[in-house]
């Protein structure tokens, strides 16, 4: 199995880390012709606006929304799910996500840098287990469409993780974690078992 890391900005590295050490070859993707002979693509937290631009400098845009029309299975992680997103509270208008998944985000929910915390939550799709997660100017979904399942709500009622069809967005950074089962779900979405 071949998982693109989307690598212009943010936690790339990680990810590609721990998909390594389940046995998956993990290509960085910076340029258009990366995206070729991909299984799936990850894209990692960082800084949304300036993923956003640097994605429209490199012409990945398009490219990827292509695939991801075609069936490509993506997921995104805090900044990542910001850009999977087809409605962003608070993107300056210049700017471009990857609009992917039927649903509304609002950027930095929780708070600056300063506020970031760590919380165990239920993911039921995860198993039974508890998943330790980690929130870093952490954004949350507000609305859902029809098609988009939520996989995970903070305490407080915060929608921080959701499906639809073979897109996985979760607000957390599972890559900052010892515990691999998000990237596992997301490699069953890739290839079920």
């Amino acid at each position: 199995m071949k998982i693109g890391i989307l690598a212009l900005q943010g936690a790339f590295v990680e990810h590609a880390a721990i998909l390594q050490g389940l046995g998956v070859e993990a290509p960085l993707v910076r340029l258009c012709r990366d995206l070729e002979g991909l299984d799936g693509l990850i894209v990692p937290g960082g800084e949304s606006t300036t993923m956003s631009r640097l994605m429209m400098d490199f012409g990945l845009l398009d490219p990827i929304r292509e695939r991801a029309g075609k069936g490509l299975p993506v997921m995104g992680t805090c900044a990542g799910m910001i850009l999977m997103a087809r409605e962003i509270q608070g993107f300056p208008a210049v700017l471009k996500g990857l609009a992917l998944m039927d649903m509304s985000v609002r950027r930095n929910a929780f708070g600056s840098q300063v506020d970031s915390f760590e919380v165990d939550l239920e993911i039921p799709v995860l198993g039974q287990e508890s998943y330790h997660a980690v929130f870093i100017r952490a954004p949350l979904i507000e609305r859902v469409g029809e098609g988009v399942e939520i996989l995970s709500r903070t305490a407080h009622g915060a929608v921080v993780a959701a499906r639809q069809g073979k897109l996985l967005a979760v607000a957390f950074h599972p890559e900052l974690t010892a515990d691999p089962r998000v990237h596992r779900y997301f490699l069953d979405l890739v290839s079920p078992p």
